[in-house]
């Protein structure tokens, strides 16, 4: 079975980032304790992959006029938010475009509405056996306005700040091989 390498995170832009399988991989969100949740599965093909999200992981919310896909836990939701412009799904190269495609937002439960500067960028990074994400703080904001044709990497590293793991519900993001 042939690996792909990655290489180069977003904001870190050095070293290899991960090997991937071809074939199918699962992503789960990890809570602080360890539990996972499986949130969707990878199909890789090549330098190319398509992402199928679990939806019975998923509640529907209609949150400040939007629909949310969003994880439920005893205190918090972590609501998957789509990126809404060009994206290649391309991985011969970086990780960038996974990092895309698993933007999240959190808000507590039973609160009204959604708070765009509580969004979660998940910045993938080898474990040895797949990629793992480490949850960082950023303002949605910067995603309302498209950017410009061409730009298909509008995310900046001072749009990205280091989220500390104890305050979040589910601060990793992993991605490897199936186990269920």
């Amino acid at each position: 079975m042939r690996k792909l390498i990655l290489w180069g995170a977003m904001a870190l832009g050095a070293g290899p980032v991960c090997a991937l399988e071809d074939g199918v991989n699962g992503v789960w969100l990890q809570a602080q304790d360890g539990a996972r949740i499986k949130i969707a599965a990878i199909n890789v093909t090549g330098d190319a992959y398509d992402v199928q999200m679990q939806d019975d992981a998923f509640g529907e919310y209609f949150l400040s006029m939007r629909p949310f896909k969003c994880v439920e836990g005893p205190e918090m939701l972590w609501c998957h938010v789509p990126y809404p412009y060009e994206i290649k799904r391309d991985v011969s190269t970086e990780a960038t475009d996974l990092e895309y495609d698993f933007l999240f937002l959190w808000k507590p439960a039973g609160s009204y509405g959604i708070d765009m500067w509580n969004g979660v960028y998940y910045e993938l990074e080898s474990d040895g056996n797949g990629l793992v994400g480490t949850l960082h703080e950023m303002d949605m904001n910067v995603l309302s306005v498209p950017p410009e044709d061409g730009n298909l990497r509008p995310l900046l590293p001072k749009h990205l700040e280091p989220g500390d793991p104890d305050s979040h519900w589910l601060p990793k993001l992993v991605i490897g091989p199936q186990s269920d």
